[in-house]
């Protein structure tokens, strides 16, 4: 029964997944093919139109349907996909050193850097360059082109804040009528000139890269446009599961771009001053308006699977510690991926906004896309190559036979898009370097933090001995709760609370927050209660690197454990609030201290953070120099 339920809801799972995991991908046709052409100057002729339709049609085979859907979406972290799961998959395995892991960590963060910045360029080309096919209607619409994407990227980012369970409904559906519309507008062009679908055969690219080679190079950086969004294909897997996305791509998705792409390409050879945008002039008169707004929505939908993509692997990073604590909103009570994070969506609108002003249309910004999107694929073929090796175990042989030929194809990319690096190329670079500088000062930070508190702790073990034969503390009723990074040292807040306060209390109960590299843990394996004597316990609370930390939640669980009423009101949570102070000597560079201490006294409170109630927390200053 129950498998003939998820056979029923096979289609409906499927939808879904068109309005989320497709939107960028499935928004390059209003650009990409006329970029290929316009990025090299190159002349329209039989030989360049089909050669380049033959270079995307095995690049998006070769690079989506094999790389990604067939073999990096094995991939998965229990089910979950995207780059930082690739990562915590790529740490578990010991047949690679401990101390070659590091190499690993920063690929890592170079990928989710650049994911950053991919996701800053991805709306503000999609909606542009959906919006111009009015110039196409009209010349009169030119002025207003910069000002109505402006207009309809703002009202997008301000409904973030409600999160966009009831728009994502409709994502599907929308997304699935952009799919079957390009398709058939495609097949139109097609079946007046069916001699482009010669594309198919591989000849017409080799022909064009051996006869035309600086050419064919400069156009690959264009080529790559087609492609982008495969990440998105990998990193949503956890929300619909790889059989919806694998059925999705090889029955909608490809043979409507590729239906779109030879239209395109008829269109071209029928008409060669049709490159001034080939996808609007593609669709009949009567049509051109309706073709407008579904694009304007395919675009809008593609933009919004960005921003959810930007939150998702933000929260997956202040999860692993990777980032500091950011206020973290939740839109919906019934799915848990629904998030919304205040200062990423504003960071991420005032970034798209700036872009479009400088670059004020969608050629302009062709520019400096592809550039994130190439090196992003160059560190997913690394880090499933090791995978590979030390996961799946792999003879070394196999995995050269795959890693090589794509990692070719990769430098190939990164060559060609590094040639738009000075007209707009730098700024996903730019974007991905501020990003990866955060991910690597915050950690180390931490590191450096958490080495000055082991030098100066107390162990754990005995201080109890101590208390228990000390009669210097007043034993008070209640219950206190300390939260605590290291569960064998004594916290900051209980020493300071003894010092200063004099007591203690009844029961103490140490919390330690341990992140494992899965992406949700169940309740039955949320916690592990130690009871170290009569007046203290220890509870260590374990959470995926997607599930929401709940402090009295978790508590409640180990309560019943300890088969002890839970009664909120009854504890008080303490909480040592560390001030870091900068000086001269060992650890990171003076610069990055100050940006690691202006990033800890800018996070989020650890109430907010665990959901714990404020009035029932206590604050506990120290000061730690580093």
């Amino acid at each position: 029964m129950q498998s003939t339920a998820k056979k029923a809801a096979l289609p409906a799972i499927t939808l879904a997944a068109l309005g989320v995991v497709f939107g960028d991908i499935g928004t390059s046709p209003l650009y990409a093919l006329r970029q290929c052409f316009l990025t090299a100057h190159i002349a329209i002729t039989e030989a360049t139109v089909l050669g380049i339709l033959s270079l995307i049609f095995w690049c998006m085979m070769l690079t989506i349907s094999f790389k990604y859907v067939t073999i990096i979406m094995r991939a998965d972290n229990n089910g979950e996909g995207g780059i930082m799961s690739l990562l915590a998959l790529n740490l578990r395995t010991n047949r690679i050193a401990e101390n070659r892991k590091i190499y690993l960590i920063a690929l890592g963060f170079i990928g989710a850097s650049l994911f950053f910045g991919d996701g800053i360029i991805t709306p503000a080309i999609s909606v542009l360059s959906a919006i111009e096919g009015l110039s196409v209607a009209t010349p009169m619409f030119n002025k207003w082109l910069m000002p109505l994407a402006i207009g309809i990227l703002t009202a997008l980012f301000l409904v973030q804040r409600h999160g966009t369970g009831t728009m994502g409904k409709f994502f599907g559906p929308i997304t699935f009528t952009w799919f079957i519309s390009i398709g058939l507008v495609g097949i139109y062009s097609i079946s007046q000139t069916p001699y482009v679908l010669s594309m198919l055969s591989p000849h017409w690219a080799l022909n064009f890269i051996f006869h035309q080679p600086y050419v064919a190079f400069l156009t690959m950086g264009a080529v790559i446009l087609t492609v982008t969004g495969g990440e998105a294909l990998y990193a949503d897997m956890g929300h619909f599961g790889r059989l919806p996305i694998r059925l999705g791509w090889f029955i909608i998705v490809l043979p409507c771009l590729i239906l779109n792409y030879a239209g395109q390409g008829a269109l071209l050879l029928r008409d060669p001053n049709a490159i001034e945008n080939p996808f609007y002039l593609l669709v009949p008169e009567w049509g051109l308006y309706p073709m407008i707004a579904l694009a304007t929505a395919a675009a809008v939908i593609a933009s919004q699977a960005v921003i959810t993509g930007v939150f998702s692997m933000a929260n997956q990073a202040i999860q692993l510690r990777y980032l500091p604590r950011l206020t973290v909103h939740h839109t919906s009570d019934v799915e848990q991926g629904q998030i919304y994070l205040p200062f990423i969506n504003w960071i991420l609108f005032v970034s798209i906004i700036l872009l479009i002003v400088i670059f004020q249309n969608s050629a302009n910004l062709a520019n400096a896309y592809g550039v994130a999107v190439t090196m992003t694929m160059f560190c997913d073929t690394i880090l499933i190559s090791f995978l590979a090796y030390g996961f799946w175990r792999w003879p070394k042989w196999k995995v050269a036979l795959f890693a090589i030929p794509f990692l070719i194809i990769d430098v190939a990319f990164i060559g060609s898009t590094s040639l738009k690096i000075l007209s707009g190329g730098w700024v996903p670079i730019l974007i991905g370097a501020i990003v990866f500088t955060i991910l690597m000062t915050w950690k180390t930070g931490r590191e450096i933090v958490s080495n000055r508190l082991q030098k100066d702790a107390l162990p754990l073990d005995l201080f109890i001995k101590s208390v228990s034969l000390s009669d210097g503390a007043i034993c008070v009723p209640g219950q206190a709760v300390f939260l605590t990074g290291n569960p064998n040292i004594v916290p900051h807040a209980m020493l300071h609370n003894i010092k200063h306060n004099k007591v203690l209390h009844e029961r103490n109960i140490l919390v330690t927050v341990i992140t494992r590299d899965v992406p949700y843990v169940p309740d039955q394996e949320r916690i592990r209660v130690e009871v170290l004597d009569d007046k203290f316990q220890r509870v260590f609370v374990y959470y995926g690197f997607k599930d929401q930390p709940d402090i009295p939640n978790a508590l409640a669980l180990a309560y019943s454990q300890m088969e002890i009423a839970f009664d909120m009101m009854h504890i008080s949570f303490f909480i040592s609030r560390d001030r870091l102070i900068h000086t001269v000597g060992e650890g990171m560079a003076p610069w990055r201290e100050k940006l690691f201490i202006s990033m800890q006294r800018n996070t989020s409170p650890v109430s907010d953070f665990y959901q714990i109630p404020p009035n029932r927390v206590v604050e506990m200053g120290s000061q730690i120099e580093i």
